[in-house]
């Protein structure tokens, strides 16, 4: 349940979906107009592709929606549990999505297709890194769900029905966090182009490190026996 996340698990996934919106935004911005963080439009776009018979289309959208997949196995195989919950090899899977977009930024700027596949599979990874805890699911990557939970909260508090409203402010922090991030990535993409996507990579490898201080902190302070 939402009411036993702990305070770190809050502000992290608060600044993933930023980190998330900002990126997607670049992705939106960029010379393929490609979204990256979810794979809704991709798929829509991949089958239009098919329908109209554009090769090249469908090989650049099959290398997209494979590289968020390939993320997603990754972080399936480096977490190795469907909880979240401290002790687990986050702060690694934050470093390697780190390096994944500063290495995407050159390719970009030559408007090579790789660096979109390089922020796809970021993108996996940050979205198999974050999962459930304790039941409650967490989404960092699209606001899809979370805006369908807050309009099924809203619903029942209408019917009167009891709402659990830490959940719902959740949802809130997220899809706010997600917009703000897009909303910087796009003032951002403005001034410095395809080098915005440095803020994002920075900012998830400083949270990399700032779990891994905080994990090493926990265990050294955890009572032993």
């Amino acid at each position: 349940m939402i009411s036993k996340l702990p305070k770190w698990a809050w502000y992290g996934s608060a600044i993933l979906a930023f980190i998330a919106g900002t990126i997607n935004t670049v992705g939106f911005l960029g010379f393929q107009h490609q979204g990256v963080t979810h794979l809704t439009g991709s798929t829509t776009l991949l089958g239009i592709a098919v329908a109209t018979g554009d090769l090249t289309a469908v090989l650049r959208l099959l290398a997209v929606i494979g590289s968020f997949l390939a993320g997603c196995i990754f972080g399936g195989m480096l977490i190795q549990d469907s909880t979240l919950r401290l002790g687990r090899r986050y702060g690694v899977a934050l470093l390697i999505e780190s390096a994944l977009l500063f290495v995407a930024v050159p390719f970009l700027h030559h408007q090579n297709s790789v660096g979109d596949y390089l922020a796809s599979c970021a993108c996996g990874l940050q979205n198999g890194m974050v999962s459930t805890y304790s039941g409650a699911v967490l989404r960092t990557t699209h606001v899809s769900g979370l805006i369908t939970d807050l309009g099924i909260f809203i619903g029942h508090l209408l019917r009167g029905v009891p709402v659990d409203l830490r959940r719902t402010r959740m949802c809130l922090v997220l899809i706010g966090s997600f917009f703000a991030g897009a909303t910087v990535g796009a003032l951002g993409f403005a001034r410095f182009s395809y080098e915005t996507l440095y803020f994002p990579a920075a900012l998830t490898g400083v949270a990399g490190l700032a779990y891994a201080v905080y994990q090493h902190r926990h265990r050294k302070h955890r009572p032993q026996g």
